[in-house]
């Protein structure tokens, strides 16, 4: 964990102020640099030291076998990891022969900075050599928004005193060494060097790599070019080898010259096109970066990245600690998802190698809500994704015996890739969280087309799937059992809540789009029997209530389990899963993370407020929150119903997860869905945004320590600026036209907002506060509130 402070507080940086070896692999992640294509990890220029190398494509991945003890039938028989491709980012620097190594000599100065507004990670080193030589080293490093298959390295050496002679050694370096991916030495043999070379190129300043995955066949090409600003004499030279080519700049600098070199370095990867045209693709991508230069590529990043922070920046006064965070965690989804086009968002995004680079349900339940706000083009292509690999989840659902798509509960192109079916493909909620992830993008932007192209499709077999899954009883009542919630510690149960409700809402906006589409649902199969049978099974689904406590149960059943012993549960046996049999954790009453809470926020258009808050005490003094996507929903739900400082702190916990790698664990990549949950503990926590029957709601409230939010919202080609104060709220639109009008409800209450005339409306005073909430013990939220006025 980073205890101390890592990073100085400032609203639109992350800085690095010294060079620690021992959170290295954490701040690799925090620095990580991606367009939804390439990422590459923060690893300093040099290669070495490093805490893990890390250079990745979306979606190029190796397969692996899944291990079992004992084998079952519709058990997935292999899994696919994210492979780390060819690394374009060495650039090593040997001073009078001796190579800068931060382990070596002695570092003068170290800073880092992650400028969110620019796009970059600038570095500036002032090093020492073991023989006493100086050389300071700056370098600046993007990967391009605008050009998809490019990044690019800006790197200078200035020699302090000398003369000095310098050799800068630019590589592609492919099948680097990693520490072990895995302790099955089956699956460790498949991910060693898991890349076969197909070709290399060089040519006087540059060259060119193509590889081959082994086992799923998937080609890579990388290449590199440079510009060189050397003084007089500056030599160049290229050459290369099977997993290697290494371009050579060699200089003598006086005290005050500088060597300047401008990387360019392009990707492209295909499970289809030949060697010649990936060749020819990525070649391409160097001509294109070197038309524009390296002051055009800084000067297209900047202008884009300032249009998404006019469409997506939150401003927080009071937290200053949380203003630089959501604002990091913003630009982090961002990277995850601008071009990805058509391929996933991973739970890591392209940080790291956690989760094998798969992406889970936290797409679609967190990190799309956030998208489809701000940034909606985004989530269309994420969408385009989860629909095109509908045949392998149709595949799926055959397999289990169901009808529709079975979704798979952890992937990188479609199939299932998890080998524990209680925590995997028993998580059937998957399927509702992509028909409400499709609902509300078309709700927000207006898209009908794309709701007749793919969302119909996705209603429709998801709604197959609950139909065949679930069943009525002999009362009527629908049920679906057997499966597992958002809470990984109440599996394979009766009725999950989230589960049933989520569901509801799919059988009924399935039935709803059918009438809409009538043609393209009568292609699909669709009869008016089968739409009144969804209709059916919503009206009747079932949710889970204990009438003698009065609270909802998560699951059937829950509220009569045994209790867990929190008090003699130590806090090293955290997280609980590491410590505690699976059995003992099913059986009991304890929450992973939220689960019931999650389906308050999600669906509280099925919930009384008085529910809300009995069923909010409940739950919260049993989730452990063993989980990274507990915190935010915590917060939503804690803010609705009047623990505005309790939210707070959930907020700054979700919020900080990777700055503070509070749950020690940020070396194998960023938590994408907490980054995410940040903006929504604040938007929906504190601005109170919901969007249930399609309109907006804003229940707006601040906690005592904030004294302003201020976001915007996407809303049917419009932007919604919304203005919290501690005692008004201010709404208008932006960027409309005369005209333009949006009706939305404050604190229960219509308001109008037109173009030409923003809306201030007052804060009704919060209620008087109930009993205050208990947590297990020892697991309050991490992270204390800040100093008044701080």
């Amino acid at each position: 964990m980073i205890r101390e402070r890592a990073y100085p507080v400032e609203p639109w940086h992350v800085r690095e102020t010294r060079l620690d070896l021992d959170v290295l692999a954490q701040s690799e992640s925090v620095f990580a640099l991606s367009n939804g294509h390439i990422g590459l990890r923060g690893n300093l220029d040099e290669g070495e030291p490093h805490g893990l190398p890390g250079t990745y494509l979306n979606s190029f991945y190796e397969l692996r076998p899944l291990p079992y003890a004992e084998a079952g039938f519709g058990f997935p028989e292999s899994g696919q990891t994210i492979v780390n491709v060819t690394n374009g980012k060495l650039i090593r620097l040997l001073v009078d022969d001796e190579p800068l190594d931060v382990r070596y000599g002695e570092l003068l100065s170290h800073e880092r900075i992650l400028d969110l507004r620019a796009g970059t990670l600038h570095r500036e080193a002032h090093w020492r050599s073991p023989a006493g030589r100086e050389v300071k080293v700056r370098s600046t490093r993007l990967v391009s928004f605008t050009q998809r298959a490019l990044a690019a390295i800006n790197y200078e050496v200035e020699a302090v005193d000398g003369p000095l002679r310098l050799i800068l050694q630019s590589e592609l370096v492919a099948n680097e060494s990693l520490p072990a991916q895995s302790r099955d030495p089956r699956v460790a043999a498949v991910l060693e060097s898991p890349l076969q070379s197909e070709e290399q190129l060089t040519t006087d300043d540059g060259g060119l790599l193509i590889h081959r995955t082994k086992v799923s066949g998937l080609r890579v090409a990388a290449a590199m070019d440079h510009d060189v600003y050397g003084p007089e004499h500056t030599t160049l030279e290229t050459e290369g080898h099977a997993d290697w080519v290494r371009t050579t700049v060699g200089c003598v600098l006086r005290p005050g010259q500088a060597l300047r070199v401008v990387k360019y370095l392009t990707y492209g990867w295909s499970s289809r096109r030949s060697l010649p045209a990936l060749r020819d693709q990525v070649g391409a991508a160097v001509a294109a970066a070197r038309l524009d230069g390296w002051d055009g590529l800084r000067r297209e990043q900047r202008e884009y990245l300032d249009e998404f922070w006019d469409a997506a920046d939150v401003r927080v006064e009071g937290d200053p600690e949380v203003q630089q965070a959501v604002r990091f965690g913003l630009f982090h989804v961002l990277q995850a998802g601008a071009r990805a086009e058509r391929r996933p968002i991973a739970a890591k995004g392209l940080t790291g190698p956690g989760y094998d680079g798969h992406a889970f349900w936290d797409t679609e339940m967190f990190v799309l809500p956030l998208l489809t706000y701000t940034q909606p083009s985004a989530a269309r292509d994420a969408l385009h994704w989860r629909h095109s690999t509908l045949e392998q989840a149709h595949e799926r659902a055959r397999t289990l015996n169901l009808r529709g798509a079975a979704f798979p509960w952890r992937t990188i192109e479609g199939p299932e890739s998890s080998a524990y079916w209680p925590a995997g493909t028993a998580a059937f909620h998957i399927a509702a969280g992509v028909a409400d992830a499709v609902r509300r993008y078309v709700q927000v932007t207006g898209d009908v087309q794309m709701e007749r192209d793919i969302g119909l499709e996705l209603f429709v077999e998801t709604a197959r799937l609950w139909r065949s899954l679930g069943h009525h009883d002999r009362n009527g009542r629908f049920h679906v059992d057997g499966v597992t919630g958002p809470d990984e510690y109440t599996a394979v149960k009766n009725d999950n809540i989230y589960t049933n409700l989520m569901a509801q809402r799919n059988l009924l906006t399935a039935a709803e789009c059918t009438m809409r589409h009538r043609d393209q649902a009568f292609d699909l199969g669709v009869t008016e029997e089968e739409a009144a049978a969804w209709r059916d099974a919503a009206n009747a689904m079932t949710v889970p209530y204990d009438d003698e406590i009065g609270v909802h149960e998560q699951v059937e059943g829950f509220t009569r389990q045994q209790e867990w012993e929190f008090p003699h549960t130590p806090p090293e046996k955290y997280p609980l899963l590491l410590h505690y049999p699976y059995f003992d954790l099913y059986r009991k009453q304890v929450v992973k993370q939220a689960d019931l809470v999650l389906a308050m926020h999600w669906r509280g258009d099925a919930f009384t407020t008085e529910e809300k808050r009995r069923n909010f005490l409940y739950y919260e003094r049993r989730t452990v929150r063993d989980s990274s996507l507990s915190a935010c929903t915590q917060a939503v739900i804690a803010a609705e119903v009047g623990y505005l400082e309790l939210a707070h702190r959930y907020l700054r916990e979700a919020a900080l997860m990777d700055l503070h790698d509070l749950n020690e664990n940020t070396r194998d990549g960023v938590h994408m869905a907490s980054l995410a949950g940040a903006w929504i503990a604040l938007v929906a926590g504190f601005g109170g945004l919901r969007d249930h029957e399609g309109l907006l709601t804003f229940a707006p409230r601040l906690p005592s320590r904030l004294s302003r939010l201020e976001f915007s919202l996407q809303w049917r080609g419009m932007r919604l600026r919304v203005d919290v104060r501690q005692h008004q709220t201010t709404y208008a639109l932006r960027h409309g036209h005369e005209g333009d009008m949006v009706e939305l409800r404050h604190h229960g209450e219509k308001v109008r907002v037109t173009f030409a005339e923003p809306v201030t409306v007052p804060v009704p005073p919060a209620g008087p506060p109930g009993p205050e909430p208990e947590q297990p013990p020892g697991r309050a939220p991490l992270l204390h509130l800040p100093e008044e006025g701080s």
